[in-house]
């Protein structure tokens, strides 16, 4: 039987199990706290009150969000696309990727290395690598780069 979100115990209760899972925006506890029947009043003050509480950060969930991906091998374009996808705004976006401590053509070329760990030797080889690295969320200048053999450290 589903748990009725109609008060604002019930609502805090269910956003404070979520975050105690992983981190999450607030755009996202808001979207499965409606999803649960919660009333936008009740979230709205409950989020409120969770963020003065510390509870609640967009900021750790960013950090938190990008240095998962990226350690799973994914590039700032993806990344930013997929938080894009969460509902977080552009600009908070933008910021967190340019104040993260990762370097993108580091993870690039490990990225590389585990999955091809040599330059390609024709035309349809250079394709297949190039697409896998643009899929993963890597800028194409970075890729050419690398598979030209110009981005060894």
């Amino acid at each position: 039987m589903p748990v009725m979100l109609d008060s604002p115990v019930a609502v805090r209760r269910a956003a404070m199990d979520l975050l105690a899972r992983r981190e999450h925006s607030r755009a996202e506890l808001t979207r499965k706290l409606r999803q649960r029947g919660a009333a936008v009043e009740l979230i709205d003050s409950a989020l409120e009150r969770l963020s003065e509480e510390g509870l609640l950060s967009d900021e750790r969930f960013l950090e938190s969000f990008i240095r998962s991906r990226a350690q799973a091998g994914y590039g700032p374009l993806r990344i930013r696309d997929e938080l894009s996808q969460r509902g977080l705004p552009r600009a908070i976006v933008e910021r967190a990727l340019a104040d993260s401590p990762i370097e993108w053509a580091a993870n690039l070329r490990e990225l590389w290395r585990r999955r091809f760990a040599a330059l390609p030797v024709d035309a349809r080889e250079r394709a297949k690598q190039g697409r896998f690295l643009l899929y993963r969320g890597f800028a194409h200048e970075a890729v050419s780069r690398l598979l030209r053999g110009g981005d060894e450290e």
